[in-house]
């Protein structure tokens, strides 16, 4: 009996570190293997005060949201401001598209999606712009579905679309992004005409 209890320890124990092992091996592997530009690097973040107008309103909060990550390259990108957008805790949700042609999505934290981002934007410049919105509002939360189109220099052509499922919350004093979900356009993935101007 002993002995059976013993072998069903080592295979609780054994289960418990294969979980913990690829929760955290999983993200961070496909994390680094899918950034744009194919690199990463900590990109310190200091606290800052949020500006009033960027966060009074939704049509504020949304313009910044847009604006902090767009400019030409070489300059650094708004990453404080960005971050006083956010909750505590806000979730970074993209979606893919593996080599075995099969949907996945990664799930990062503001730092996270820094990390992953900065280098590229900032190497090759990068315009994000919210050209549709469509809003559903129920008391405090609601629910925006942007649609953006994404240049390299403020005027130059266009080298993608999708669309940004944000939600958000009103406390009575300011607006705050709970989570930002998106989807870029690609064959077989139109954006849809409600989604459209």
């Amino acid at each position: 009996m002993r002995k059976f209890a013993g072998d069903v320890r080592e295979v609780v124990l054994l289960f418990i570190f294969v979980f913990i092992v690829t929760s955290f091996a999983v993200p961070l592997n496909g994390q680094g293997q899918n950034a744009p530009g194919g690199k990463t690097g900590h990109v310190p973040v200091p606290t800052i005060a949020p500006r009033p107008e960027d966060v009074a309103t939704l049509d504020g909060i949304i313009k910044a949201f847009y604006d902090v990550v767009s400019g030409p390259a070489g300059q650094p990108r708004q990453w404080s401001r960005d971050r006083t957008f956010y909750i505590p805790g806000v979730l970074f949700i993209s979606t893919e598209i593996g080599k075995d042609g099969k949907p996945y999505h990664q799930i990062m934290s503001h730092q996270q999606f820094v990390d992953r981002s900065n280098a590229s934007v900032v190497a090759q410049g990068f315009y994000e712009q919210e050209i549709h919105r469509v809003t559903t509002r129920y008391g405090t939360i609601v629910h925006v579905m942007s649609t953006y189109v994404m240049r390299r220099t403020a005027n130059g052509p266009l080298i993608g679309r999708g669309v940004n499922s944000l939600e958000l919350f009103y406390d009575n004093n300011r607006w705050w992004i709970i989570c930002d979900l998106w989807d870029d356009e690609r064959p077989g993935n139109p954006l849809p005409k409600e989604l459209l101007p």
